[in-house]
């Protein structure tokens, strides 16, 4: 009698032979690694190491995910934490810059450094084909098929005996069927104190702004970007997001620099609220008033949303993470539409203070980065999607130690952080309501069980990127440096399933601990 593990394999081919079109090429693959972010790229670059056959596949033109996307200064929390090959590529960024190691840095270093990786190594990749439909037989993913994002009909198929979902969204996990989630859960599902709604004061607007068009007549209508919602009970839950931004590289090197102009679909409107909270105090500088702007090399920028009003579209994204790719691109563009016209007004709208505009204009868009995409970043900072929901969800306990999980394969140790959710009414007042900080404690185990499906769900899937984690522990663990140690721990318990001829979820745990050790 044939083993299991054969039989299955010809079950699989059998089922493959009748599915298959005639005009839909075959790749096989031991890993099939989906989404090219920093994850992916360590993923498929650590199954490589191991022999193992490879193929990554990125829907859009780039590698690096938010590591070559503009996040330049990295959110690390404990730099002890981050082990493996992904503190290899921040010794390699170092070796760069002439160095040891290095945390800060331009994009398209990052992006070498990631492209250096997938050739020495030979590993195949596909750019700009992305996720079409999928053939799943019992517990197991068989194929996927890809299709051109561009939306022509040179479909591909990828059979492999493993699979690794390393995109922000979770698109592979969501349409293999496993569980997840989308939104805070109220804190009374896991017993937390951070998760659900939260009405803080960190990034938060002044008491006394008005939120209508027409000051203190609500029959006006409100102001763009304040939203209808009602404020809840603190800690109940929604589906709403944290907001979404791009991290800006910007440069005031003149002969290395792009000016800001005016966007084509330019509107004033949209930016009135910062002209409202203007008037409520004046800032001495853009820094840490209105953007936070922390310096790259070489006269770079990696900005981020800094106070009430800055470059989080807050409210805008809740339809992304299960929109199709039509939806999803028009809140990226959305947000691309709204960040540049954002900087062009606080460059040039009269109202916006003489010393800030002057400071803005000292700005631009760098010559020699993302040269095939008019000098702006790609990859729009997708902070939360979907998140799985496994046999272990991660939540505020695991953060701040109370409970301590033996299955270990990589350690977080950031705070637990949630970008603002809504923008709402509040007192006659405009508010955000979202943001949550909370730190204070040391570096923690992120359990095995949380990157695997729950048993019977999917047995050749691991899910280091849309993880299981309540929303507030996502928080603390979903940086770059831990996308990139959760996503080598991936590829490693892969390699271990294939060798062994088991389930994901059977693997050795210990034996993965090992491996990961040394």
């Amino acid at each position: 009698m044939l083993p299991k593990y054969i039989l299955l394999v010809l079950i699989v081919f059998i089922v493959f032979a009748k599915c298959s079109k005639p005009n839909e090429p075959v790749i096989e693959a031991d890993i099939c690694v989906y989404g090219g972010t920093s994850s992916g790229v360590i993923a498929a670059y650590a199954a490589k190491l191991q022999g193992k056959s490879v193929i990554l596949i990125e829907p859009g033109k780039h590698l690096g995910g938010m590591s070559s996307g503009g996040l330049g200064q990295t959110d690390i929390g404990n730099k002890q934490a981050i082990t493996g090959l992904a503190r290899q590529f921040y010794r390699d960024i170092g070796r760069h810059y002439g160095k040891d190691e290095q945390w800060v840095f331009e994009p398209h270093v990052a992006e070498k450094i990631f492209l250096d990786y997938i050739r020495n190594e030979e590993i195949d990749v596909l750019f700009s084909f992305r996720l079409a439909t999928l053939n799943k037989i019992g517990d197991r993913l068989a194929t996927i098929t890809v299709e051109p994002s561009n939306g022509t009909s040179n479909n591909k198929i990828i059979r492999a005996k493993m699979f690794i979902d390393c995109s922000y969204e979770g698109d592979l996990m969501a349409k293999t069927g496993v569980s997840y989630t989308v939104g805070r859960e109220p804190n009374r599902l896991y017993n937390e104190t951070f998760n659900g709604v939260q009405l803080k004061d960190k990034h938060q607007f002044r008491d006394g702004i008005d939120p209508y068009v027409i000051p203190g007549n609500p029959k006006s209508g409100l102001i763009w970007g304040v939203m209808p919602d009602s404020l809840f009970s603190e800690g109940s839950g929604d589906k709403k997001l944290q907001a979404y931004n791009f991290r800006l590289c910007l440069t005031n090197q003149p002969e290395n620099r792009i000016d800001i102009t005016r966007p084509a679909d330019y509107d004033s409107i949209k930016y009135e609220l910062l002209i409202r909270q203007l008037a409520t105090y004046t800032p001495d500088s853009l820094n840490w008033q209105l953007l936070h702007i922390a310096s790259m090399p070489n006269h770079k920028t990696d900005i981020n949303n800094c106070g009430g009003f800055s470059s989080d579209m807050v409210g805008m994204n809740y339809e992304y993470p299960e929109g199709d790719y039509e939806t999803r691109d028009q809140i990226v563009k959305a947000h691309e539409s709204y960040t540049k016209g954002w900087l062009y007004f606080i460059g040039h709208d009269p109202r916006v203070p003489a010393h800030l505009r002057n400071e803005m204009l000292e700005w631009g868009f760098p010559k020699d980065e993302y040269v095939d995409n008019d000098h702006f970043t790609p990859q729009l900072y997708i902070r939360e999607a979907r998140r799985m929901i496994s046999d272990y969800v991660m939540t505020q306990h695991n953060c701040q130690g109370r409970e301590k999980v033996e299955d270990g394969i990589g350690l977080a140790a950031y705070t637990m952080d949630s970008h603002n959710c809504q923008r709402i009414v509040v007192n006659g007042m405009v508010k955000n309501e979202g943001d949550v900080q909370e730190g204070g404690f040391g570096p923690y185990p992120i359990s095995f069980r949380s990157i695997v499906p729950k048993k019977g769900e999917c047995s050749n899937l691991v899910v280091p990127v849309c993880l299981s984690a309540s929303h507030i522990a996502y928080g603390s663990i979903r940086m770059e440096p831990v996308f990139m140690v959760l996503g080598q721990s991936a590829a490693m318990a892969a390699c271990l399933a294939i060798d062994s001829e088991t389930s994901i979820q059977e693997i050795d745990v210990r034996k993965l601990q090992v491996l990961l050790k040394n």
